[in-house]
């Protein structure tokens, strides 16, 4: 668009706006309120269309059905002394008739002043047109508020990105397709509840200001309270008091919780982010294996009726699930055309493990595919997590869960009886992405204070994202905790593919944006 096409179209959405607030000004010289207190309604939208959308024409006739309604003008078209409209509830759309002789000279008049856009009420009786549309012939008008500002594309559809997130208000509006993804993100959130209920969880709250960011490996944002005078931190997540409830006999909990973690933005990632987090009691990582797999077909039956989604053009079944250990992943998932393929004794020997993963780091740089670390500062356990990482992921489309993770990268978990090199966890990958994270917890409090020690020396040397000593955690542990597993599920990667989301700001309500400018 040239300079001088961009400031004519400037020029006419300041003449419509113009307009808009003249409008408004001739609508109170009427006697009406520019904005009225509430209305008082009879039926919603949906209620009349599912009430009364099969009656015939010779029934409304009949019983001259009153209503009173309200809603959002999406349509409006005048023919003389009588006009056709339609008015939207956001889901639903009725039409309205309006004519002189019915409604009277000033409620006309109203009518005339109306755009797109603004909410009235109307008071009238159902009936069909001769297109056999179910109309309600409006015998009064109500003005309810004005949309000064036109709505976007004349209700075509917004699609500019950069507005549909920043102005989701507008998406909502015109988008129905939107309303519809966070519907469904609703119904996840609510057959979540219901599922844990009904086991006998509790649902809790914990801190989401923390004195300490712990619960995760990851760089918190920093506030201060100036009450207290102390630093705090928005909570990466709810673990560590979850667990303290634990200790507290507070056998199965869970808690839907906002998280903050201060890293980058990606199309699966947003600084700000829901998970449900949850533990229980005389359980380990495998119990959680199995029911994770329940929940998740459960969501799928109850929320989309079945066990297939479409993701990104392709097909997934819930049905069928895969489990792997970490070390069987890499082994299953490594290319032909690297040969040779690496056999178990090559990940666990560190020097074998270097040599791997400098043959893959030849192989990705050939393919454009992410390359790992294979410098001494790098233990083993982060160099087989990196492979799998790079490996593995871009793999893993059907629900998978893999298990087994090295130490390295899992500081609060429960180490396997027979290697203590790896850890009773396990990740749940659904569409390339990790949907779910758990494991066996520790709760050995000598060997949890250890495993602090060796992170906050990480913290020392300027590692961000290493977690701190906790030692009133600790201390509770040292009450006793009874064996326990706990999990977090990624609600908005989990909404992601409920809704065939390519990006994570797709089911964020207001994601996280640059400053406009």
């Amino acid at each position: 668009m040239t300079r001088d096409a961009r400031l004519t179209e400037s020029t006419h959405d300041q003449d419509l706006v113009a307009q808009r607030y003249l409008k408004l000004e001739k609508i109170k010289e009427l006697g009406h309120s520019a904005y009225p207190h509430r209305y008082d309604f009879t039926h919603t939208l949906r209620q009349i269309l599912s009430r009364y959308q099969n009656y015939s024409r010779e029934q409304l006739d009949a019983e001259k059905i009153h209503v009173r309604i309200c809603g959002r003008l999406v349509a409006l078209r005048g023919h003389g002394k009588a006009g056709f409209s339609h008015i939207s509830d956001g889901d639903n759309r009725l039409q309205i008739y309006t004519r002189l002789d019915a409604v009277g000279p000033k409620n006309f008049e109203l009518y005339g002043l109306l755009d797109i856009g603004d909410f009235i009420g109307v008071e009238g009786f159902l009936f069909r047109t001769k297109t056999n549309e179910l109309t309600v012939h409006a015998s009064n008008i109500k003005f309810l508020a004005k949309s000064l500002l036109p709505l976007p594309e004349k209700w075509h559809g917004l699609t500019d990105v950069e507005i549909r997130y920043r102005q989701r208000y507008l998406d909502l509006m015109v988008n129905k397709d939107v309303r519809e993804v966070f519907m469904v993100r609703s119904k996840i959130i609510r057959e979540m509840r219901n599922f844990f209920d009904e086991l006998g969880y509790i649902e809790v709250e914990t801190p989401m200001m923390q004195p300490m960011a712990g619960g995760a490996t990851a760089r918190p944002f920093k506030t201060h309270h100036n009450a207290l005078d102390m630093d705090l931190y928005l909570r990466i997540a709810p673990e560590l008091y979850l667990k303290r409830l634990i200790v507290g006999q507070l056998e199965r909990v869970y808690e839907i919780n906002r998280n903050f973690r201060n890293e980058g933005i990606s199309t699966q990632h947003n600084p700000e982010f829901t998970m449900l987090e949850f533990y229980q009691s005389y359980s380990d990582y495998r119990d959680l294996m199995d029911l994770t797999e329940t929940l998740m077909k459960r969501l799928a039956e109850r929320i989309l009726g079945k066990m297939e989604v479409e993701f990104d053009g392709e097909k997934i079944s819930l049905a069928s699930w895969s489990r792997y250990s970490l070390k069987e992943a890499l082994l299953k998932y490594w290319p032909e055309e690297c040969p040779p393929r690496p056999e178990i004794k090559d990940l666990e020997e560190f020097a074998r493990l270097q040599q791997l993963s400098i043959r893959w780091n030849a192989y990705a740089a050939a393919h454009a595919l992410e390359t790992v670390p294979v410098n001494q500062d790098v233990s083993r356990g982060e160099m087989q997590g990196a492979l799998f990482e790079t490996v593995v992921e871009r793999f893993l489309l059907q629900p998978t869960l893999i298990y087994d993770y090295p130490i390295e990268l899992s500081p609060l978990s429960k180490t396997k009886a027979d290697d203590p090199a790896l850890v009773e966890r396990f990740e749940l990958y659904i569409g390339r992405m990790e949907i779910a994270n758990a494991y066996s917890e520790l709760n050995d409090p000598e060997e949890q204070k250890r495993r602090f020690e060796s992170q906050a020396a990480e913290w020392e040397k300027g590692d961000e994202e290493a977690h701190q000593m906790d030692s009133d955690y600790v201390r509770a542990l040292r009450y006793g905790m009874p064996p326990a597993a706990g999990e977090g599920i990624g609600i908005d990667r989990l909404a992601m593919l409920f809704t065939n989301s390519r990006s994570i700001r797709d089911v964020i309500l207001f994601p996280h944006m640059r400053p406009e400018k």
